[in-house]
């Protein structure tokens, strides 16, 4: 059929509902989509329609709270009185942006120019095809949702990274040791990152094996390490946001039990010129080893 005849029926709706609720990965329902025909414009505008009208129907019943699903401590930094600026590892980070629900905050100045630098030339001798979990085995698999290169650093193993971790855990009130590596990751024009979620879904057998090294993911840090010349903005459809990726700026956002009711569906969108380079900590419940 044509893209123009492609409507987004109460069936279909009810199909996204309930693949996303099986545990099916966002990613996953879209190729599912695309591979029956659906246009991959149809098919986003579709499950981003759903799933954010399925999320006011679960609050509605919920009173706000995700149903079958325990609340978790998050990271948070500390916003009391609404600061314009916050002191970190002896640097100052700007306050830029805020959101409540979902628990998103923008920082400014988060990294140098320097320390930008520094992480792209310490990652780029070792970026490989970027990779997903696994959710059958708690592995790992190259995703075609993830179209990037990327690494991971071992906490500490650089004084450079070392000095940004320490920074990190001041910023979120986080302990270092509840962190998982820096991930670095490129992304070169065309390249992007498919909504998702960065929790683990308790639905996936290979989560239990996951969950043995710190427990759940609580909360992500993006720190961007360059500005593309096109696109490339970090994405919630759940709530309309887009955050530009701008040189030494990050966006955190956490989410307190792993349940799409949080709201922190998000992507890369495509780079369109140029590339771009984040670094990415994820933050557990607890000690990742």
């Amino acid at each position: 059929m044509s893209v123009a005849t492609q409507l987004i029926t109460d069936d279909l709706r009810r199909w996204i509902v309930a693949q996303t609720e099986a545990g099916c990965r966002p990613e996953d329902v879209l190729a599912a989509m695309h591979d029956s025909g659906w246009a991959e414009a149809v098919a986003a505008a579709a499950l981003e329609q759903t799933l954010r009208e399925r999320l006011a129907e679960l609050d509605a019943e919920s009173g706000a709270a995700a149903p079958a699903a325990r609340a978790s401590k998050v990271p948070e930094p500390d916003l009391a009185g609404a600061p314009a600026v916050l002191l970190a590892g002896g640097r100052q980070v700007r306050v830029l942006a805020t959101l409540q629900r979902p628990r998103v905050v923008v920082f400014g100045g988060l990294l140098s120019d320097d320390e930008c630098r520094g992480l792209m030339a310490l990652a780029e001798p070792r970026l490989l095809r970027s990779e997903t979990v696994d959710n059958a085995t708690g592995g790992s698999e190259v995703n075609a949702a993830r179209t990037s290169d990327g690494m991971f650093f071992e906490r500490g193993e650089a004084p450079l990274i070392t000095a940004v971790e320490q920074r990190i855990a001041e910023l979120l009130r986080w302990p270092l040791d509840h962190g998982e590596g820096l991930q670095v990751l490129r992304y070169r024009p065309g390249a992007q990152y498919r909504p998702h979620h960065d929790y683990f879904d308790p639905a996936h057998p290979g989560t239990a094996r996951i969950l043995q090294r710190g427990g759940q993911r609580v909360g992500t840090l993006v720190m961007y390490l360059n500005a593309p010349e096109g696109g490339g903005a970090t994405t919630f459809p759940d709530v309309g946001l887009e955050v530009a990726p701008v040189r030494g700026n990050a966006v955190f956002f956490s989410y307190d039990r792993a349940h799409p009711a949080t709201g922190t569906l998000h992507g890369g969108a495509p780079v369109t010129a140029g590339e771009k380079w984040v670094a990415t900590k994820w933050l557990r419940e607890g000690v990742f080893v």
